[in-house]
């Protein structure tokens, strides 16, 4: 029996290697990070023309950075979560939120009135599930509930291989379906069963460590690169103002009307809804509420029949109001500090060493209409202001939103014409398959069966924007 011996140190060594590679392979599998990213979906496009038609006479806000893409959609940021290759179990949370308003009422208050903020996306087995923070006022009754990741839509795979992803990763034109927690989350406009806008998103995934983290050195062996506290009284080491101008203004600028674009210089950021003019000096009384700061950046509009610039912005505030000014060109035409909007700096707050004001309403003034060449009347609503004074140098100004990777798939047109099958990014070679194809060989080396591994992908026909169902009756 001389192959006895042969067949045994073969398994042997099969044991051996599987014992070796196993412990880096587990490694491997363990769940990456999902840090940046952007999910794009219009909830459901009937119920936004709804809302903004002549029955219902409202609109919608963005908040918390969302932003809108497209005809129809709306794009919720920074994805974080995590992702497991082996498994293909994805989770991704984004940041934003959208508040549609109809049916106001004689006081003020709108009998329609529900926010969707939040959404994370969950898949594992093969099942997907889309939740939202939603705060709605019940269809009828007018009661308000507030209530954080309900399971508002099951997502329509079509059997879409989450295995073995690699960054971004990225799904397009997935259908979704209102859920029985949904429709009575969604204040009762829809039934369970309803179909939703189709999602997209595109999320980046942390490649795993290379190694053991090394410990980091003790305080006292790294250079200090604290800054020495300012000597003028009220000065601040940094500070940054954000604001998106106006979102229409925006959607004209790119849209079939405008068709233009947005070119930003001297440091100005794009954060997708918004703009933001860093490296503000000046001085801040945090007793008194007042602030005098100049910050960097300008903001370029060119278009059919436009050329706007916007330039060494400026922000003032005292007594609870604030001013924002701008030093404005248009065409041949310069205007410097205009006070473009005023906005209520009432909520400006001090926490530790950062000063801050989260999207406060602001409103053009009568040299803002005539910067804009009279587009929008003084009193107008502009998009927010937000304001952040880094009072020492170890504290961070709040992060932008986060877009993830700008290589990522465009997402799904808003269009009602169908779109391929949901796609999932290429899976990127695995060292997990490498290793299962060494112990394969060698077991089919010494006479074992060999075990052929076969990815299956399958292709299911979804449309990407389905038929919505009727319209919401009148609440009246």
């Amino acid at each position: 029996m001389p192959a006895r011996p042969a067949c045994l140190f073969a398994f042997a060594l099969s044991a051996a290697l599987l014992g070796v590679l196993l412990p880096a392979t587990a490694a491997q599998a363990a769940d990456r990070a999902v840090q940046g990213g952007r999910l794009d979906w219009g909830i459901k496009s009937s119920f936004q023309s709804y809302v903004t038609g002549p029955i219902a006479k409202g609109g919608f806000k963005l908040k918390s950075g969302a932003a809108t893409v497209g005809g129809s959609l709306f794009r919720f940021h920074s994805a974080a979560g995590s992702y497991d290759p082996d498994s293909g179990e994805f989770s991704a949370s984004f940041s934003g939120g959208v508040t549609f308003q109809g049916h106001q009422r004689p006081d003020g208050t709108n009998e329609l009135d529900m926010t969707i903020s939040r959404p994370t996306v969950k898949i594992s087995g093969g099942r997907g599930t889309l939740y939202v923070d939603v705060s709605s006022r019940a269809k009828g009754s007018g009661a308000v509930t507030n209530q954080s990741q309900v399971a508002f839509a099951s997502l329509g795979l079509g059997g879409i291989d989450m295995k073995g992803g690699g960054t971004p990763i990225a799904l397009s034109g997935v259908p979704a379906t209102l859920t029985a927690q949904g429709a009575q989350a969604f204040a009762g406009y829809y039934a369970a069963g309803a179909q939703l806008d189709a999602v997209s998103l595109s999320a980046d995934v942390k490649a795993p460590a290379a190694g053991p983290a090394q410990p980091a050195a003790s305080p006292s062996a790294q250079p200090s690169t604290s800054a020495e506290t300012p000597q003028t009284a009220g000065a601040f080491s940094d500070a940054a103002v954000d604001w998106g101008v106006r979102r229409t203004f925006r959607e004209y600028v790119t849209g079939s009307i405008g068709q233009g674009k947005w070119t930003l210089a001297e440091g100005a950021q794009d954060g997708g809804a918004l703009f933001r003019f860093p490296r503000g000096k000046g001085t801040y009384d945090g007793q008194k509420g007042t602030l005098d700061a100049a910050f960097a950046g300008s903001v370029r509009f060119t278009g059919a029949h436009l050329d706007l610039a916007l330039g060494k912005v400026g922000v003032r505030v005292e007594n609870g109001k604030g001013v924002l000014t701008a030093d404005v060109t248009t065409g041949s035409v310069a205007l410097p500090a205009v006070a473009l909007v005023e906005f209520d700096a009432k909520g400006l707050k001090t926490e530790g060493g950062l000063a801050t004001l989260t999207e406060a309403p602001a409103t053009l003034t009568e040299g803002g209409s005539r910067a804009f060449n009279s587009m929008y009347k003084a009193g107008t609503e502009m998009d927010p202001v937000s304001l952040a004074v880094a009072l020492d140098a170890t504290a961070k100004l709040p992060a932008l939103p986060d877009l993830g990777s700008t290589d990522a798939p465009a997402p799904a047109p808003s269009a009602p014409a169908p779109a391929p099958a949901p796609a999932a990014r290429a899976a990127e070679p695995s060292n997990t398959g490498l290793y299962a194809a060494l112990a394969v060989a060698l077991l089919v080396l010494v006479g074992g069966a060999a075990f052929p591994v076969v990815r299956k992908r399958r292709a299911a026909a979804a449309d990407a924007a389905p038929a919505d169902g009727p319209a919401p009756t009148d609440a009246q």
